[in-house]
């Protein structure tokens, strides 16, 4: 997709601001954003790629922010932004099977950030670390994500870039 102009002022707007609510949203829940058990409420934003390619950049920069400012260093900063932005994209392919555009960041952040978070915390189990981080993600995409997705349809004109 190329983009000129006023089609690409509006791609660097909506990004811009996914990005800014999904760092804000996971800085302001902290307590529940980090960690081992987690729900990060940000990511039921992971269905926007959806409606618009301006979702990918805008997930990654928002995480990108979260991480840096979050409790987990380098490798969050690396590994986590990281996996949000392999999420988006796999969500973007999908969005023409909407009850699949939830899923990549379920399984992308369930192996990267299980694993991840396995290593950092020190914790005895592999699957247990995958298990939580994916029901956590299960709970904000498919719990928060997927309706919110279904109830934005409706609005879906805001996101075009023409």
């Amino acid at each position: 997709m190329k983009l000129t102009g006023m089609k690409n002022t509006r791609f660097l707007v909506q990004a811009a601001i996914i990005a800014a609510i999904y760092a804000a949203l996971t800085i302001a829940l902290m307590p529940i954003s980090y960690g081992v058990m987690q729900i990060r409420v940000s990511e039921a934003l992971t269905v926007l790629p959806f409606f618009t390619p301006a979702a990918i950049p805008g997930l990654f920069v928002g995480c990108l922010i979260a991480n840096i400012i979050g409790p987990n260093g380098l490798m969050d900063i690396i590994l986590g932004s990281g996996a949000t932005l392999i999420a988006a994209v796999g969500s973007y392919y999908l969005r023409k099977r909407p009850a699949f555009v939830p899923l990549p960041p379920v399984v992308v952040n369930a192996v990267v950030i299980g694993a991840m978070l396995y290593y950092l915390y020190d914790v005895p189990s592999l699957i247990m670390c995958v298990l939580w981080v994916g029901a956590g993600q299960l709970i904000a995409c498919y719990g928060i994500g997927y309706p919110l997705m279904r109830y934005m349809k409706k609005y879906q004109s805001i996101f075009d870039l023409n």
